[in-house]
């Protein structure tokens, strides 16, 4: 039988290597995007995500590795930081260079 606090280290474990995922993810779409895209859409500057997206994957993986506590607040914050980009501003970025061949009913 497994200790209850040996399940509880695991589940916290897969959820702090789930936060580093969903950073890396934005991390590397951040990178990906030309910054004239965060421009024309009026979202902050890509510099600013990349910084922001950046710190992100760093505590992310803090948690991941146990360097800090999954549940702390650079973690939440984390989580919260790729959330906004990958759900408001990866959206917004992504169809600015879409287009050229579109035509009334789609593309061609």
């Amino acid at each position: 039988m497994i200790p209850v606090y040996g399940v509880l280290g695991l589940i916290f474990t897969a959820l702090a290597i789930g936060v580093f995922a969903l950073a890396v993810w934005a991390l590397v779409h951040a990178v990906k995007t030309p910054a004239r895209a965060f421009a024309v859409t009026g979202k902050q500057t890509k510099n600013l995500w990349m910084i922001i997206l950046g710190l992100a994957t760093l505590f992310g993986f803090s948690a991941a590795v146990g360097f800090i506590d999954p549940l702390s607040i650079f973690t939440i914050a984390s989580v919260i930081a790729a959330g906004i980009y990958l759900a408001d501003v990866r959206p917004a970025v992504k169809e600015i260079g879409k287009g050229g061949n579109q035509g009334p009913y789609g593309p061609w």
